[in-house]
């Protein structure tokens, strides 16, 4: 007989959003309740499509509770399931390993959870399912799990459920490695896969499928979230559709700014790229991150006063919805060239500059430099620097901006 089931991960419920907390507390306190919506949506959607039952592939936690709301909050809507009829089975990764989070609340009869010392098979008789699968004992599992899953149980639907980075991916721990051919070589009909935080199907035959996180939790994170509700007919599956419950997306905008020389029409373009990310996101709360780019007059201006700018954007951010925030605004922007003669800068700023430009290819000034720097990032609260590159890494980039800084002032002054 046909029937439908769930497949969700990486729900991260508690993750804390420090980076964006540092930046604006209240913003950063909805996206910790969108974690929350995004579940809760999903639950609602879950219901609705009256699926036989749901798997969560790892990660329903972001690790350790700091008290037990968290655990009550699944607890709640998880019953919602069973009040529904509506079996759970439930996997531990690495973020709520056994050994990360030692609290627990007790969850209803319906759930039904993967061992962690050993692979474990749940049937689900009346459907004839068979589940396989083997949750983390410690957060760091560098065994192929999936090479000891049992065989398939003839005559019924197996799925294996598993927490993995499968033939690895950029970003994510090489937790519970494998490759697609020891997926497929165990001859399930399906495989529900978790860790990996973009939506994949690594293989239609077998099935091999990453659903993605919930609700994206920084701006590497960028796009739609949720699950996949997998329909099944005749012993094999017939579909696989994306569910969207995220409440909150991260985005990610460069704006081209070559040869452009008025702010009006530098907030213009800005204006005009946020605006189609805006209309895509239907209204949801969104964390932008705006990056200018190219050669323009107005780098030095950019530079000199950035905080004045990155209120620009915010409100030309707010002129397209009332609820996209700044994130921040990074300006990657370059000269135009070194102005000569009439119309530039005076002799002084010439010179200026080409003490500067010296002084950015000095190796002392490197040394000292990266010293500094390295000091600075030390001392930063946890969360300034949001896992972007360090800060000494681009010295280049960072002796650039302090010459254009330096200069954009000296232009202002001359100017006023």
């Amino acid at each position: 007989m046909p029937f439908s089931f769930l497949h969700a991960a990486d729900l991260h419920l508690g993750s804390p959003f420090t980076g964006l907390t540092l930046r604006d507390e209240a913003v950063a306190k909805r996206f910790a309740a969108a974690s929350r919506d995004a579940f809760s949506s999903l639950i609602t959607n879950a219901i609705n499509a009256k699926v036989a039952f749901a798997v969560i592939a790892g990660d329903v936690y972001d690790g350790e509770w700091k008290d037990a709301s968290i655990g009550l909050f699944f607890n709640r809507e998880v019953a919602r399931l069973e009040r529904s009829g509506i079996s759970l089975y439930l996997l531990k990764g690495n973020h709520d390993a056994e050994s990360v989070v030692t609290k627990s609340i007790s969850l209803p009869d319906s759930v039904h959870q993967f061992s962690t010392t050993k692979s474990k098979t749940f049937q689900i008789e009346n459907i004839k399912v068979a589940l396989h699968g083997r949750g983390f004992l410690e957060r760091a599992v560098t065994e192929n799990y999936a090479l000891s899953y049992p065989a398939p149980m003839p005559g019924y639907f197996n799925i294996g459920v598993l927490h993995t980075s499968c033939d690895g991916r950029p970003g994510h721990a090489n937790y519970a490695p494998c490759t697609v051919q020891d997926l497929a070589s165990r001859n399930y009909q399906y495989w529900a896969l978790g860790h990996v935080h973009e939506y994949e199907v690594l293989s239609h035959d077998p099935w091999i499928v990453f659903p993605g996180n919930l609700q994206g939790r920084n701006v590497r994170e960028r796009g739609q979230k949720g699950a996949v509700i997998v329909d099944v007919a005749d012993g094999h599956v017939t579909d696989v559709r994306r569910m969207i419950v995220d409440s909150a997306r991260w985005v990610d905008v460069t704006v081209d700014l070559g040869g452009v020389d008025q702010e009006t029409d530098m907030l213009k373009n800005i204006t005009d790229a946020i605006r189609p990310v805006a209309h895509e996101a239907g209204g949801r709360l969104l964390a932008l991150r705006v990056r200018l780019e190219g050669r323009t007059p107005l780098h030095r201006r950019l530079k000199a006063d950035p905080r004045t700018f990155t209120e620009e954007v915010q409100a030309a951010a707010h002129r397209c919805h009332e609820d996209i925030w700044l994130e921040r605004l990074q300006i990657q922007t370059r000269e135009m060239g070194v102005p000569t003669g009439e119309g530039g800068c005076p002799d002084t700023a010439l010179d200026l500059g080409a003490t500067l430009a010296a002084l950015e290819h000095d190796q002392n000034m490197h040394v000292k430099a990266v010293e500094i720097v390295t000091n600075i990032a030390e001392r930063l609260p946890a969360g300034i620097v949001t896992g972007d590159i360090p800060l000494a890494n681009d010295l280049d980039q960072l002796l650039g901006d302090a010459s254009a800084l330096v200069l954009g002032r000296t232009m202002r002054q001359q100017e006023s």
